[in-house]
């Protein structure tokens, strides 16, 4: 039998509590890594961990937030002295929006900004000054379809993943002298509890993203989960600085 992709791998996974996070959880549990999780929320984080410790992996939580410095500080510490070292992250927490850029209230354009770009740039800055000192690292950041082109109706989320784009190309060239290499995935329609909440907030618009990718489904978070534990082990070892869809060949 081969080597499962992350054997022997410590991967810290933030926003793991639900969604996309909690199924790659479970990717990256059966691909062999030894896993941190993180979330605001301690309730479904502990019963994931019981789930997964149950089916004999090495799996333990903490909470924290990643729009706090501290938080985010403590939850990567708490990484290494659980696992000894940390070889591998998985930034995958993130809020959504709805509405139009003008009816954009500033205190919810100034959340979503401080969670889902200022949050991926203190879990990177972070992770770094641990696999520095190891001499290596693979970073993968959760961007979205809608950081690669525009469409009405969710512009502020829109312009987060567009910076989680620009974040990830500076720090492959950043941090790739140090061997650490950084990656973003860019999903599509993915049936999540924050998929729920796009169609919510934009009537149909889900349901017509869908009908124009060429694969006519929506992804799963275990096929997004897959994708990040290439990116993560060694045979995407030469692999730095991309944007890598999981669309359903929605940009195709």
């Amino acid at each position: 039998m081969s080597t499962p992709p992350l054997d022997g791998k410590v991967v810290l996974l933030v926003g793991a509590s639900a969604g996309i996070g909690a199924d790659t959880a479970r990717v990256f549990a059966e691909d062999g890594a030894a896993l941190m999780l993180v979330a605001r929320t301690e309730e479904p984080l502990a019963a994931l961990t019981r789930e997964l410790t149950g089916d004999g992996h090495d799996v333990a939580y903490t909470t924290g937030d990643i729009s706090d410095a501290t938080s985010v500080a403590a939850f990567v510490d708490a990484t290494v002295a659980r696992f000894g070292r940390l070889d591998g992250a998985f930034n995958n927490a993130a809020m959504t929006q709805g509405g139009r850029l003008d009816a954009v209230p500033e205190a919810e354009f100034d959340r979503i900004m401080t969670v889902n770009v200022k949050g991926t740039w203190l879990c990177v800055r972070e992770e770094v000054r641990v696999m520095e000192r190891q001499g290596s690292g693979s970073i993968v950041n959760v961007s979205s379809i809608g950081g690669l082109r525009g469409s009405s109706g969710m512009g502020a989320y829109q312009a987060t993943k567009h910076a989680v784009i620009g974040l990830t190309r500076t720090a492959a060239h950043d941090f790739g002298p140090l061997g650490i290499r950084v990656n973003a995935l860019a999903p599509g329609p993915t049936e999540t509890p924050m998929l729920d909440e796009t169609r919510r907030a934009i009537p149909g618009g889900v349901e017509a993203r869908i009908a124009a990718t060429p694969l006519r489904k929506a992804g799963t978070g275990a096929e997004v989960g897959a994708t990040a534990a290439f990116l993560l082990g060694d045979r995407a070892g030469h692999i730095s600085g991309t944007v890598l869809p999981v669309d359903g060949g929605f940009l195709a």
